[in-house]
């Protein structure tokens, strides 16, 4: 086999995953951005953000835990995630007050975890900046480019994101509801004032 000459080698820097990669950081470096700044996200979190102790893999929490609730195993499944890796990202968002952990609804041995309401306050923060980003996405390269993408990734990417979903979703019964986010006391963080 004849080594490989430089000209070669340029596939490496154009292919389509590579690209799909560093878009992917680029937007998600937006988002944490804009979520800094946001009076919307609670003023210790956004202070973690502007110092990039957020980053990216801490938006899984944010992108992935269901609004009523997952197990912790069903939230590492969705973000593609390993469990361990997912469990230092739980552990930072129990400290940080986004989340809690309560006993599952359906087996008191497994845990439950879901939004405080400090979390819903930075889920908010984050759908703010998400809609910021893809504005500023679709200024930048044009409504019918922007258009071709969305519908480009979401049929590219649609088997990979119902593989992703946790085993038994949607399929719950009215006997077995998830538990919704509580109102329950102050955690750590506080709030922005407004």
């Amino acid at each position: 086999m004849a080594p490989i000459s430089p000209a070669d080698d340029t596939w490496r820097a154009t292919h389509l995953g590579r690209w799909l990669g560093h878009a992917l950081r680029r937007f998600d470096d937006r988002v944490l951005q804009l979520m800094a700044a946001s009076p919307r996200a609670p003023l210790a979190l956004s202070r973690l953000a502007e110092r990039a102790q957020i980053s990216a893999a801490h938006i899984h929490l944010t992108r992935h835990l269901p609004l009523d609730g997952a197990r912790p195993g069903e939230l590492a499944q969705a973000a593609g995630m390993t469990a361990q890796a997912m469990g230092a990202l739980i552990e930072q968002g129990l400290a940080w007050g986004l989340i809690e952990r309560t006993a599952d609804p359906r087996d008191a041995r497994a845990r439950w975890l879901r939004f405080t309401p400090l979390g819903l306050d930075w889920l908010a923060a984050f759908e703010d900046a998400v809609r910021q980003a893809q504005d500023e996405f679709r200024a930048e390269v044009g409504d019918a480019v922007a258009t071709v993408v969305a519908l480009g990734l979401e049929a590219y990417a649609g088997a990979a994101a119902s593989d992703a979903a946790p085993p038994d979703s949607g399929s719950r019964s009215a006997k077995q509801p998830r538990p919704k986010p509580s109102a329950g006391p102050a955690k750590p963080l506080k709030r922005r004032a407004t």
